[in-house]
C-alpha cells in the first residue's frame, strides 16, 4: 500500500484512512483514523447514528452493536492491544462477549461523541475484516432437475468415450450431477442472525421476481458449452449455457436484480457488472479434491495449482450439446460445503416464482 495514498473507507458519510499495522498475531491488523473536521460536543448532541441507537444512561451514554463472534478477535487484538487502543483513543469502555458466544459488543462512555467515535471505529474494523472471511452461503439456481441430470450423465459418458485421450480429460473433473447449479452471488454470513436476515431480504425479492415471471415458473433450456479462459487447449472450467426458452433475458434480469438488491443492502460484494450465468460441468478444481466446490466465489485453488485440460475436441464435438429442458420455480440461499437428502446443497432459505 502507498502510505502517501492510503485507502479511504466511507462509513456513514465520513472518510477514514486505512492504515496497516504489522503484528505477529495476525497477518495484518488495521488502524483507522478519521480525517474529517473535528467534532464538538454541540455537534455530537444533535448527531444521530443511522445504524445504532445510542442511549443516555445515569453514567453517560451506551450503544450495543451486533457483531458475529468470529470477528471478536480483530477488535480485541493481540493480548487485547486493539481494544485498549480504541478505549484510550475514544475515552470509552468496550465490553466484548467471550469468544464463541454470540452477543452484543457494548460501548459506554461519558460523552455521546466518544461513544459514537468508538462505534464507528469498531464498525470499520468489523467491515474490513468481514471482507477477508471466506464466503459461507450463495444464492443459487438449481439445475438438478432429473432431465438435466440425465443429459449431463450422457454428456459425461460421451466425452469420456470420445475424448479421454486428450490431455487432462478424466472422470474426476466432472461436476457432481446432484449439485448442478448457477451461482448468482456469494455471501459471508457469520452467524444464525445474519442468515435469518438474508432470508428475510430474500422474501422481499419475491414480488419483483414474480412480476418478471408473471407468477409462473420460468421454462429454461440447457444447451451448448463454453469455456472460461482464452485458450481452449488449456481449460480449467467448462460450463453449460442456460437460456430462457422464449429467447427473453428474464433469467439474466432476475439474477442482476437480486445482486443489485443484496449489494445495496450491504450483504453482497459485486464482482461483475452482470451476473455470468453458467452451469459448471467440468472443473479442474475437482481433480485433486472430489469434495471441492465450484460456487463462483473466492478461496479456490490458484491456476498454478490446477492441471488444465485440452477442451478443443470436446468443444468441436459437443459445442451444441443439448442437456435438456425444465421449468425453474425457485432461487435458493444455499450453504457452502453442505449436502441435503437429495444430494444438492442444504438450503437456508428460498423463494418461488409461482
Amino acid at each position: 500500500m502507498d502510505v502517501l495514498r492510503p485507502q479511504l473507507i466511507n462509513i456513514n458519510g465520513r472518510i477514514y484512512r486505512r492504515n496497516i499495522i504489522k503484528e505477529e498475531h495476525y497477518e495484518e491488523e488495521e488502524d483507522f483514523s478519521y480525517i474529517g473536521p473535528p467534532e464538538s460536543e454541540e455537534l455530537a448532541a444533535d448527531e444521530t447514528c443511522d445504524t445504532h441507537f445510542i442511549e443516555q444512561t445515569d453514567k453517560g451514554f451506551r450503544c450495543a452493536i451486533d457483531v458475529p463472534s468470529v470477528l471478536y478477535k480483530y477488535i480485541i487484538g493481540k493480548k487485547g492491544e486493539t481494544r485498549r487502543r480504541l478505549e484510550f483513543d475514544t475515552k470509552t469502555s468496550i465490553n466484548i462477549p467471550k469468544q464463541g458466544v454470540e452477543g452484543q459488543i457494548v460501548i459506554t462512555g461519558s460523552h455521546k461523541s466518544a461513544v459514537l467515535s468508538a462505534v464507528t471505529r469498531v464498525e470499520v474494523l468489523v467491515e474490513s475484516f468481514r471482507k477477508k472471511q471466506p464466503f459461507t452461503h450463495f444464492l443459487s439456481i438449481p439445475l438438478d432437475d432429473p432431465k438435466i441430470q440425465e443429459g449431463f450423465l450422457r454428456f459425461k459418458d460421451d466425452v469420456l468415450q470420445q475424448c479421454s485421450q486428450d490431455h487432462g480429460v478424466e472422470g474426476s473433473i466432472f461436476q457432481n450431477p446432484a449439485k448442478l447449479h448457477l451461482t448468482i452471488g456469494t455471501m459471508a454470513l457469520l452467524n444464525d442472525i445474519e442468515v435469518r436476515k438474508v432470508c428475510e431480504h430474500l422474501q422481499d425479492c419475491q414480488n419483483f421476481i414474480r412480476d418478471i415471471t408473471e407468477g409462473k415458473p420460468l421454462p429454461l433450456e440447457v444447451t451448448g458449452i463454453e469455456y472460461m479462459n482464452d485458450d481452449p487447449a488449456m481449460v480449467d472450467v467448462l460450463y453449460a449455457k442456460v437460456n430462457v426458452k422464449d429467447g427473453t433475458d428474464k433469467l439474466q434480469v432476475i439474477a442482476d436484480r437480486l445482486v443489485q438488491y443484496f449489494v445495496s443492502a450491504g450483504l453482497m460484494v459485486r464482482e461483475w457488472d452482470r451476473v455470468k450465468l453458467h452451469g459448471t460441468v467440468m472443473n479442474t478444481l475437482f481433480r485433486k479434491d472430489s469434495t471441492a466446490e465450484d460456487t463462483g466465489g473466492p478461496g479456490r485453488q490458484t491456476m498454478n495449482e490446477r492441471e488444465a485440460f485440452d477442451a478443443r475436441n470436446i468443444l468441436k464435438t459437443f459445442g451444441a450439446y443439448h442437456f435438456g429442458e425444465f421449468e425453474l420455480n425457485t432461487v435458493l440461499l444455499s450453504q457452502r460445503y453442505s449436502t441435503d437428502c437429495t444430494g444438492y446443497y442444504t438450503s437456508a432459505g428460498s423463494i418461488n416464482f409461482s
